[in-house]
């Protein structure tokens, strides 16, 4: 990681967002211990570097769909902190007044939402693309998936039919070497998946997901690709989580050993604070200073959210069915017009 061919203030501007990305997700964690948080929360704590190189590429116009596995991805494209974090715990002052939970976070105005579903954001992120197209816009949709989800249907039919349209859809694998329980060698039949996009007629590129300048880079050229008019690109970053699949997981399929090694020599975090301090772009004391002000951050963030009420019991039952009409929600009738 060569950290001298980025400007200082860039440095601390993306070492904090790191930081903060951080926090941010163990403030999640603390709300599943507390039981404040239900059902099976994704962190993507080891995978930082990812989702700063996309806040640095994507625009405000462009569209990102994202996974179980979110909430990065959401700060990534400006969901704002507060109701992102509310949502995910649940409470009325939401993205979502609640209703939606950490596994369906909305935000229209940023163009973003999820799927808990493997694989079902390509072909929402596509609908994007081609309502880009339709409305004369350059905008980039954006598919965040893991590597599992390549082996879906649904990853070669979005990205054929980007490929026979000349969409501009930007598909972004965080391949973290497992696929829930499966390793990626024993669920691919290539060596890569990055390799896979030029079967749709489309570059691929697999980078270090632990380097930020590396994925930054890579999304760049991507980028300029579909937003051009040539259409898709995949971008595959390599990364590791340092977490079970999901909170509650025992992940005894993943060597102990293998996990302790990468998350002592492998944290991007402490990766991009050492390459800085050792180049001496950004004291020790400083980088403590930053990391310490997102902690602060968000620890003022979480305290005030849970102070928050939780959506009205009564109105559990709303939110559930787009008829066009009002039903009355104690009449199945209603339901099923």
């Amino acid at each position: 990681m060569d950290v001298t061919i980025v400007p200082p203030e860039r440095w601390r501007e993306r070492f904090r967002a790191m930081c903060l990305m951080r926090s941010f997700e163990e403030a999640c964690l603390a709300g599943v211990a507390s039981k404040e948080i239900h059902g099976e929360l994704h962190t993507a704590i080891g995978q930082e570097a990812i989702a700063v190189a996309l806040a640095e590429v994507l625009r405000e116009d462009d569209a990102l769909v994202s996974t179980h596995r979110n909430h990065l991805h959401a700060i990534a494209k400006g969901v704002p902190l507060r109701p992102l974090l509310a949502e995910i715990f649940e409470k009325e002052t939401g993205l979502c007044g609640g209703y939606g939970g950490h596994m369906h976070i909305f935000s229209p105005e940023q163009r973003f939402s999820t799927t808990g579903i493997v694989g079902a954001s390509l072909p929402v992120a596509l609908g994007h693309a081609y309502a880009a197209r339709l409305q004369g816009r350059d905008s980039v949709a954006v598919a965040v998936i893991g590597d599992g989800a390549v082996n879906t249907g649904g990853f070669a039919e979005a990205m054929n039919m980007a490929g026979v349209l000349d969409l501009a859809l930007v598909v972004v694998i965080e391949n973290n070497e497992w696929a829930i329980s499966v390793p990626f060698s024993a669920s691919s039949a290539t060596p890569t998946l990055a390799e896979r996009a030029a079967a749709s007629g489309a570059p691929g590129v697999r980078v270090d997901g632990l380097d930020v300048d590396a994925v930054e880079l890579a999304l760049r050229d991507a980028f300029e690709h579909a937003r051009s008019g040539r259409g898709p690109a995949v971008v595959e970053a390599m990364c590791y989580r340092f977490r079970g699949h999901y909170e509650g997981d025992l992940d005894l399929y993943r060597n102990a050993g293998e996990k302790a090694d990468r998350v002592e020599n492998r944290d991007p975090v402490r990766l991009v604070a050492t390459a800085l301090a050792d180049a001496c772009i950004l004291a020790p004391a400083e980088l403590d200073a930053l990391q310490g002000s997102a902690a602060e951050e968000i620890a003022g963030l979480l305290s005030s959210v849970r102070a928050d009420s939780q959506p009205d019991p009564a109105t559990a039952r709303e939110h559930v069915f787009a008829t066009g009409l009002d039903p009355d929600p104690t009449s199945r009738e209603g339901f099923l017009r």
